[in-house]
C-alpha cells in the first residue's frame, strides 16, 4: 500500500493543506504512491487549480502483466487516484498513444485530457570525438557499422526477439554487428548471451553495459539505426534522443511514440513479436541510400518537432495559462 512503500510521511497533508495556496497551480507528478494520496486529501476540496502527470502508469499491459496488483489498485483507484484525477484541472499525457491507453486501464474514468508532449534537451558536443570515445570503449567492435540497442537489458524490452531478429538477417549484412548497451538489472543478460551463441552470433554481438555522457551520444551518432523492440514503453526517452541525433528509429507499435514516428517519417514500425522485429530490419537492410537519409533527415525534423523539451514545456505552460491560471500568462513587455 502506498503509506506502507512509497514514502509515507504524517508531514506531508497538513504541509500541503497549508501551502498549496500560495501557487497559482500544483501539479501532481505521477500516481501509485503516497504524495497522490496526500494530494487526493489536500487538493480535490481546495480551491487550488492541480493537474496529475501520470506519465505512463495507466497502460493497460501493467494489468496483463501484474493481474494481482491491479486489483489493488483498482481499490486504490475508488479511494485516491480515480478521485485525484476526476477532480483535477486536467490530466497530463506524453503522448496521444498514452492518452487513448489510459481510457482502458480503471473504472470509473472520467478525467479531462491534455496531450503536452515530453523529451528531452538537443544533443550537444563533437559528435566525431563522442563516437571515437564510443568505440574506445568496444575494441571488438573496430570500426564495423551496427545497430543500436541502448536500454534496460529487461524482458520488457524485448531483448530476447532483437537477438532472434538479427540472427536471421546477420549473414545478410556481414558488415553490421548489434550493440546491445544497457544496465542489467534483472541478471538476464547470461541468459541471452547463450542465446547468441546458440544461434552463432555470439561474435556480432557486443555488451558494453550502461553508457553515459560522451559514449552514450557516440553510440547513437555511430549507429546505422537505434532499435527498440520493447512490449512496453510509455514514452521511451532514449527514441527522442536518437532521433535529436538524426537517426532513424526502430521501434515497436508498443512504444507509445510510434504515432508521431509513423507520421513524420522519422523511422520504421513493426508488431512487438519476432517476425514485426525481424520485419523491420529486413525493410531497413533493404532501403537505398537515398531512403535512408532522407529518413535521418526526418527524424532530426521530427524530434525538433515533438520532443524537444524546450518547446514542450511551452505547451505545458500554455495549457496551464488557458485552462486554470490567466494570472500566469506572460506580462506585457515594460515601456
Amino acid at each position: 500500500m502506498p503509506w506502507v512503500h512509497y514514502g509515507f510521511t504524517t508531514k506531508f497533508v497538513p504541509w500541503l493543506k497549508q501551502n498549496a495556496k500560495g501557487y497559482d497551480v500544483v501539479i501532481v507528478n505521477g500516481i501509485w504512491n503516497f504524495t497522490a494520496l496526500a494530494a487526493r486529501l489536500s487538493l480535490t476540496s481546495s480551491k487550488v487549480p492541480y493537474f496529475v502527470f501520470t506519465h505512463g502508469m495507466l497502460d493497460p499491459w501493467f494489468r496483463r502483466a501484474y493481474p494481482v496488483k491491479t486489483l489493488l489498485k483498482q481499490i486504490s483507484w475508488w479511494c485516491s487516484e480515480g478521485p485525484l484525477l476526476a477532480n483535477a484541472q486536467g490530466v497530463l499525457f506524453t503522448c496521444e498513444e498514452e492518452r487513448v491507453l489510459a481510457r482502458n486501464a480503471f473504472w470509473p474514468y472520467n478525467v479531462k485530457e491534455f496531450v503536452v508532449g515530453y523529451g528531452t534537451s538537443d544533443v550537444k558536443g563533437n559528435a566525431e570525438a563522442q563516437i571515437a570515445e564510443f568505440r574506445e570503449r568496444i575494441p571488438a567492435l573496430t570500426n564495423k557499422r551496427f545497430f543500436l540497442f541502448l536500454s534496460r537489458i529487461h524482458p520488457k524490452k524485448g531483448c530476447d526477439l532483437l537477438i532472434q531478429a538479427f540472427a536471421k538477417i546477420a549473414p545478410l549484412i556481414p558488415d553490421i554487428d548489434l550493440v546491445m548497451a544497457g544496465p542489467d538489472q534483472s541478471g538476464w543478460a547470461p541468459q541471452l548471451k547463450k542465446q547468441a551463441a546458440a544461434l552463432g552470433i555470439a561474435d556480432r554481438i557486443h555488451w558494453p553495459g550502461m553508457l553515459e555522457g560522451n559514449r552514450k551520444w557516440g553510440a547513437f551518432h555511430g549507429c546505422e539505426a537505434f532499435v527498440l523492440p520493447s512490449h512496453q514503453e510509455n514514452f521511451g526517452i532514449v527514441v527522442a534522443e536518437a532521433l535529436a541525433c538524426g537517426k532513424p528509429v526502430l521501434i515497436t507499435d508498443k512504444v507509445n511514440i510510434w504515432r508521431e514516428i509513423q507520421q513524420e517519417g522519422a523511422g520504421l514500425v513493426a508488431n512487438d513479436d519476432l517476425p514485426g522485429i525481424t520485419s523491420l530490419l529486413e525493410a531497413f537492410i533493404r532501403l537505398s541510400d537515398a531512403e535512408r537519409n532522407k529518413i535521418q533527415v526526418s527524424a532530426r525534423d521530427a524530434f525538433l518537432k515533438h520532443f524537444d523539451i524546450e518547446q514542450n514545456v511551452t505547451r505545458l505552460l500554455d495549457v496551464l495559462r488557458q485552462t486554470s491560471a490567466p494570472e500566469m500568462a506572460p506580462r506585457p513587455p515594460e515601456n
